[in-house]
């Protein structure tokens, strides 16, 4: 193995990083216990998840893996699997879909669609977004799977593709259901996946304040969307067993940070406990990109090769979330696997970058091929494999 040492520096000109997966850091971050940062603010929730969208950081957490009533915060898998019936050509914006009697009369939140009027997929996705519609989500439904409880099969067979492994869906609305579950983790991962899979839809739908339908204008309940100018989304829910519950993230200085709140004891306090947690965030920590998607990140010896060298890179831009004030002494390590022998294919796996901070490992991943180098010709293969042998 070859190991080369590289030194980061905060705010560098062109310096680029790509996504960290939450689960391989948040466990190895003992720094961030340090001076540098104080203790999460204790809120008055049941549970709460804190992450940075861009480095899948996880900054603070209560009760994560709690299982709770997700209410109609469960309309984020609904709208997800909306967005992407219209992206396969399923659904269209301007197509009309009937109103059921059973939608008609769903119980909670409405958007007051009526049987045999028409109303429009887009017009549905407003309902049940901003004014948390039932009735719209039922709809939805019904459009995409032909009847509700298909509609759950589908959502559980998403939940577990996007590695949501601890919910269980029965309805598209979040009305209380024993078998209706979730966790902070489940949700954050969900949330994460919309902002990340539709972005345009997201910024489309979850920042409107107020939406009209039928003659009746409904605000959006996400509070902070008027408290704070970086909030743009997501979701309120609540139910009485269920408690106040809100999915809120925002933009600032190009670091979006979600928050995840369950159980607060009002609607007021959802808000409060969410603007304390995204503050917290921003306040005393920072998302810096390190490593651009396809950017060179270090030269590596090739073996028998048409090439000597290698240019390694990553597949996906990588950042890292650290106190602030850290970068100053993050250190990159890279490794290259060794001997690296032709033929090599792009995108081939070739060695590794771990980042470390005061001698402690905040995160790694694998570096890959950004060319693809092919063999040489005899001589050149035999005359490195001399030089192999006597290494």
């Amino acid at each position: 193995m070859h190991t080369t040492h590289h030194k980061i520096f905060s705010r560098l000109p062109h310096v680029f990083l790509f996504i960290i997966l939450a689960t391989s850091l948040v466990h190895n971050l003992a720094y961030a216990q340090t001076a540098l940062v104080p203790q999460a603010p204790s809120l008055a929730v049941k549970a709460y998840l804190l992450k940075d969208f861009n480095s899948g950081h996880i900054i603070a957490a209560e009760n994560s893996s709690m299982r709770v009533e997700p209410a109609s915060l469960t309309k984020i898998m609904t709208a997800y699997l909306s967005f992407k019936a219209i992206k396969n050509g399923h659904l269209q914006l301007n197509q009309t879909l009937p109103v059921s009697e059973a939608a008609w009369k769903a119980e909670g939140s409405r958007m007051f669609i009526e049987p045999n009027k028409p109303v429009t997929v887009d017009e549905l996705l407003h309902g049940m977004i901003i004014s948390s519609g039932n009735d719209a989500s039922i709809t939805l439904a019904e459009g995409i799977a032909s009847s509700e409880a298909l509609f759950a099969d589908m959502m559980n067979k998403e939940a577990q593709r996007l590695g949501m492994k601890n919910s269980n869906f029965v309805n598209a609305t979040g009305l209380p259901d024993p078998q209706h579950y979730t966790t902070a983790e489940d949700l954050m991962i969900l949330a994460t996946a919309l902002i990340r899979d539709f972005p345009q839809d997201y910024k489309r739908l979850y920042s409107v304040k107020e939406y009209t339908y039928n003659n009746i204008k409904q605000p959006n309940r996400n509070r902070l969307l008027w408290l704070d100018a970086n909030v743009d989304g997501m979701k309120t829910g609540h139910t009485q067993s269920a408690g106040y519950c809100l999915i809120s993230t925002a933009n600032r200085n190009s670091t979006r940070l979600i928050s995840v709140i369950l159980g607060a004891p009002s609607d007021a306090a959802r808000a409060t406990e969410s603007q304390k947690l995204l503050n917290f965030g921003f306040q005393f920590f920072e998302s810096t990109l390190i490593y651009q998607k396809n950017q060179d990140v270090s030269k590596l010896k090739v073996w028998k090769g048409i090439e000597d060298e290698i240019a390694s890179t990553v597949n996906t831009d990588l950042y890292l979330t650290l106190p602030k004030g850290a970068y100053a002494n993050v250190k990159a390590i890279v490794t290259s696997t060794q001997p690296l022998i032709a033929p090599i294919k792009k995108g081939q796996v070739i060695g590794n970058v771990k980042f470390t901070l005061n001698g402690k490992t905040i995160g790694e991943r694998p570096l890959v091929a950004k060319e693809a180098v092919n063999v040489a010709g005899v001589f050149g293969r035999a005359w490195d494999s001399i030089k192999l042998f006597l290494q």
